[in-house]
């Protein structure tokens, strides 16, 4: 995210091998097939989240897979790509692309959410109110590196700040979350005034991978005509 809730649209496509990039995408498919088993069970959220961040440390294990029109920074903030939304908006997978120095408002999520880190590094703030209402840090601030994971939820804290932790290069994360995210009314909060903000952050993105044109793949293996 950046010092802005809304993520602006800016769709970049490189040119991309089709037979590569539908081979490349593969650990993505696993990991929706796998969330998508693993969403429609009935079970806690505490369950849930726990077999899906086994399934996102499979999938930040390595950075190749990820197409490069999800990993382009914006020169002035945050782009959240989207991956892939489950069509019962159970869950979706976007890419957070951070640029130099790029960070959030104090914001939250309205539903659970994991935080894997894919290339670069991240710092994270967390916040919780005192006894009067204010919101104040909620122990330190906390650095992801690439393979970490960080969990958000309003059942056990949904309100933070997180920051590129590099102020000349870009950082990835891959996030997780238990809805449609682009279209979850959410908040930012002002720490000074303590004002709170509707925000709905949208995409980055007009179009996501298309995980399911698999058709460069098989036309790969089909037998070969004699000459």
């Amino acid at each position: 995210m950046s010092t802005s809730p809304t993520a602006a649209t800016q769709h970049v496509e490189p040119v991309e091998n089709p037979l590569a990039l539908a081979r490349s995408l593969a650990p993505l498919r696993e990991f929706v097939a796998t969330t998508t088993r693993i969403v429609e069970q009935p079970q806690s959220e505490a369950h849930c989240v726990e077999a899906v961040r086994g399934a996102l440390a499979r999938l930040i294990s390595n950075d190749a897979w990820l197409p490069a029109s999800a990993a382009q920074p914006h020169p002035e903030h945050y782009q959240q790509y989207l991956l892939h939304c489950d069509p019962l908006q159970r869950f979706s997978v976007v890419s957070f692309v951070w640029g130099p120095g790029q960070r959030t408002p104090v914001h939250d999520h309205m539903v659970w959410g994991l935080i894997g880190m894919l290339r670069g590094s991240e710092t994270g703030q967390n916040f919780k109110r005192d006894e009067n209402g204010k919101l104040i840090p909620d122990g330190p601030r906390q650095t992801l590196s690439p393979g970490d994971i960080e969990m958000v939820s309003p059942r056990t804290g949904d309100i933070h700040q997180v920051a590129n932790a590099y102020d000349d290069r870009t950082s990835i994360s891959i996030h997780v979350y238990g809805g449609n995210i682009g279209a979850v009314a959410r908040h930012v909060f002002d720490l000074e005034s303590g004002a709170v903000k509707p925000f709905v952050s949208g995409y980055s993105s007009a179009q996501t991978p298309n995980l399911w044109d698999l058709s460069h793949i098989v036309r790969a293996e089909l037998p070969k005509e004699p000459a």
